[in-house]
């Protein structure tokens, strides 16, 4: 059997393109109704279609997938394209936040939930150290 974090085995675990566009939504539909999050909700347009499709598409590569995010926008550097808001670490929290929540929902095996809320921690700091640099 293999583990999280080789080849797909944690995009299969979050049930493939499907279950991680579930994933996506229930996440928006968290930060659109959570009022802790309204200044984080502030910092994406009104209309969340296209950060759903990005994040879906990133989220599928992320995990072993396919990487559909490079082939419909091309490359990204998490930290670089998010240096461009003020990110520090209430706001990591509160995105951490609404997506355990959303991870919560998925009827997924308790230890992906887990494994998978870990892993996003770590680019959700490199946000952090990045807006923080960028204001050097």
């Amino acid at each position: 059997m293999l583990q999280f974090g080789q080849q797909d085995a944690s995009f299969q675990a979050a049930g493939g393109y499907e279950g991680i566009r579930q994933l996506v939504n229930d996440f928006y539909q968290i930060m659109d109704h959570s009022p802790e999050a309204s200044a984080v909700r502030g910092m994406y347009p009104e209309d969340l279609s296209d950060a759903r499709d990005k994040l879906t598409c990133f989220l599928c590569g992320w995990l072993g997938g396919p990487r559909l995010y490079s082939e419909r926008y091309g490359q990204i550097s998490i930290p670089t394209f998010h240096a461009r808001w003020p990110i520090g670490e209430a706001e990591r929290d509160v995105w951490l936040s609404c997506m355990a929540e959303a991870i919560e929902r998925q009827t997924w095996l308790a230890v992906f939930k887990t494994y998978l809320l870990q892993q996003l921690r770590i680019p959700a700091e490199r946000v952090v150290q990045a807006s923080r640099a960028s204001k050097i």
